[in-house]
């Protein structure tokens, strides 16, 4: 899929015309159409632009289709549909689980960090008890 293509989906994913598109754009509907046809080249600034108001990153908007999968939530019915080739859906699977078992090593340091932490203020307040006694 190219570049061009990938702005249309992302645009009709939204559901919003060529023109609401062009005008958030600040630029032509003739302008803007000659994007989604492939018909101008797109300097990367304005790259960067459309792919801030498509509410994607650059590198997303680069590479949509080819290495990702995309969920795109469609409010009307609250139903979602996933986009990619098993393959992609394997893959971003066993990404999300290997981000899901480092986020909980993540958490289970965080828990010890925290217990840590209450016994230090336990001693703390131990050692503050005895010096107000001894005081």
């Amino acid at each position: 899929m190219e570049v061009y293509e990938k702005i249309r989906f992302l645009r009709e994913s939204k559901n919003w015309s060529q023109e609401e598109m062009a005008e958030k754009l600040n630029m032509s509907l003739s302008g803007y159409s000659k994007i989604e046809r492939g018909d101008t080249k797109v300097s990367i600034p304005k790259l960067k632009k459309i792919a801030s108001i498509l509410e994607t990153d650059l590198m997303e908007l680069m590479f949509l289709g080819e290495k990702h999968v995309y969920l795109i939530s469609e409010n009307s019915n609250n139903g979602c549909n996933i986009i990619g080739s098993p393959a992609e859906l394997a893959f971003e699977n066993q990404k999300l689980q290997l981000i899901n078992e480092l986020k909980d090593k993540e958490l289970a340091l965080q828990q010890r960090e925290i217990e840590n932490q209450k016994k230090q203020i336990a001693q703390l307040e131990e050692i503050n008890a005895l010096l107000k006694k001894n005081a």
